[in-house]
């Protein structure tokens, strides 16, 4: 069995299911992946079963009823991952976005050079993001350094989606307790890791726009995060007493 896990939450992602699938599997080192499927009307999650009896043992699937927001996505497949015993638990999206190779740099941070959490950072070096507008680019950044500034958290990349987590953080949070279920979820994850002494380091990556398929991102949305940011500031962070 793998020592690590890929949860990849799917709304509407058939032209890039399969593709991220059959890549994820052909890397060097070995995961298993897991795919939080919310009831897509366009097929997505038939591309997924039709693919299972071809990496069983390897490939799983969620289905959920609908589009239930990316918070709760990635809080079920945590959940999933816990009771199965993974070390090592990662997030990516589906649109290639973020680069499957990476995997195996944000499992070398964790498994060989000890963090706990390993950030695929955008804003690390500089900042490397193709394919995006310049108005989102500054927002992007502009975000981070706001949640820098009121959290006091120092990581650069404060809202990015590609991670992985050793499974003592995420057994040590209390998962009930997270709050928000759209991008300031990314945020407040790392905020809680932070405030309770994990080692959080940030892996440099290029982030690619997607090619195919339609974005996820709302002004609603960003509203979240944004609003959101002053409250977790306030929140009041206790580790799950097992």
């Amino acid at each position: 069995m793998s020592d690590s896990l890929v949860i990849i939450p799917t709304y509407n992602e058939k032209e890039n299911i399969a593709k991220m699938i059959r890549k994820v599997f052909s890397l060097t080192k070995d995961f298993h992946l897991l795919i939080v499927e919310d009831n897509s009307p366009d097929g997505t999650g038939d591309i997924i079963k039709s693919l299972m009896p071809e990496y069983a043992g390897k490939l799983f699937i969620l289905e959920r009823k609908g589009k239930l927001g990316l918070g709760t996505a990635y809080i079920e497949g945590f959940k999933w991952a816990l009771a199965k015993g993974y070390d090592y638990i990662f997030e990516m999206d589906c649109d290639f976005s973020h680069n499957p190779d990476d995997l195996v740099r944000l499992y070398n941070a964790c498994a060989v050079e000890g963090a706990d959490m390993a950030i695929g950072s955008r804003y690390i070096k500089g900042v490397n993001v193709v394919n995006w507008p310049m108005g989102r680019v500054l927002m992007s950044y502009g975000a981070s350094m706001y949640v820098r500034f009121i959290l006091g958290m120092d990581v650069a990349d404060t809202t990015a989606g590609f991670k992985c987590y050793s499974a003592k953080v995420l057994r040590t949070i209390n998962l009930d307790s997270v709050k928000f279920m759209g991008y300031a979820f990314q945020i407040e994850m790392k905020y809680t890791a932070w405030k309770l002494g994990f080692k959080i380091t940030e892996v440099p990556i290029i982030f690619t726009d997607r090619t195919e398929g339609t974005s996820k991102m709302s002004s609603k949305i960003f509203k979240e995060a944004f609003l959101g940011v002053m409250s977790l500031r306030f929140k009041q962070i206790k580790p799950l007493i097992g």
